[in-house]
């Protein structure tokens, strides 16, 4: 009753603060399965993906005081599709992996949306390990080893000498946490993603492959902002 209270708090056009401690709340709640059971329906997933700006076809990130809500409500959906097999095939039938994928790219290039790149990619991480569906649809509808790849490319920083060659700059200072986390989110993801690919067939995955293959190369020459960092990256 308290989450289903709280999700309908959710439901209505309260105040940032009262959304984030709401879904704060909801987060810690979600950890338990039991208390998920009642609350893990189609209109809760879709309370919980609005406030991730998920369903949005405006720019989700247009504003900045909206972006703790963002990442709060992707904690959640974190917890809840964990810990929930019901929650991971209402993923399949909303279409979470493509508005995923979508939020994923609006945060390409952009400032202040470390939290929310790194939980997106979480969040992409556990749908492709968890349900082999939403696997072979990030793989083959969605382009997900070039998004994935892409946002990897983005949190290490890489600068292209050749096509295939990334630029090797001993001097360069470690990765911040932020970066080293979303870098870290991205290779999980990307494993899944690329689990079952073993056999290339058009130029455009050889293409893709040998692109991924040079970031791989450049990110073993990388290093986190702690030893242990560096060796969870690597």
């Amino acid at each position: 009753k308290l989450c289903e209270g709280i999700l309908n708090i959710l439901e209505k056009d309260t105040k940032t603060s009262c959304q984030v401690a709401c879904l704060e709340a909801l987060r810690i709640l979600s950890r338990d399965k039991k208390v998920l059971v009642p609350v893990t329906t189609k209109r809760n997933m879709q309370i919980l993906m609005k406030l991730a700006k998920l369903d949005t076809v405006e720019d989700p990130l247009e504003r900045v005081s909206e972006f703790p809500v963002i990442v709060e409500a992707l904690k959640c959906l974190c917890n809840i599709i964990f810990n929930s097999s019901v929650a991971q095939k209402l993923s399949l039938e909303l279409n979470l992996a493509a508005m995923l994928c979508n939020l994923l790219q609006e945060c390409k290039d952009r400032p202040q949306v470390d939290d929310i790149k790194c939980f997106d990619l979480r969040l992409l991480f556990l749908l492709s390990l968890l349900h082999t569906d939403i696997r072979a649809q990030l793989r083959q509808e969605l382009q997900g080893v070039q998004v994935l790849t892409q946002a990897l490319e983005s949190s290490l920083s890489v600068r292209w000498t050749e096509e295939y060659k990334a630029a090797e700059d001993r001097d360069r200072p470690p990765l911040s946490l932020q970066e080293t986390n979303c870098a870290i989110e991205a290779l999980k993801a990307l494993f899944n993603v690329t689990l079952d690919s073993w056999n290339v067939h058009s130029k455009n995955e050889s293409h893709q492959f040998r692109y991924m293959a040079a970031i791989l190369r450049h990110c073993l020459l990388t290093t986190g902002p702690t030893e242990e960092k560096t060796e969870e990256l690597h």
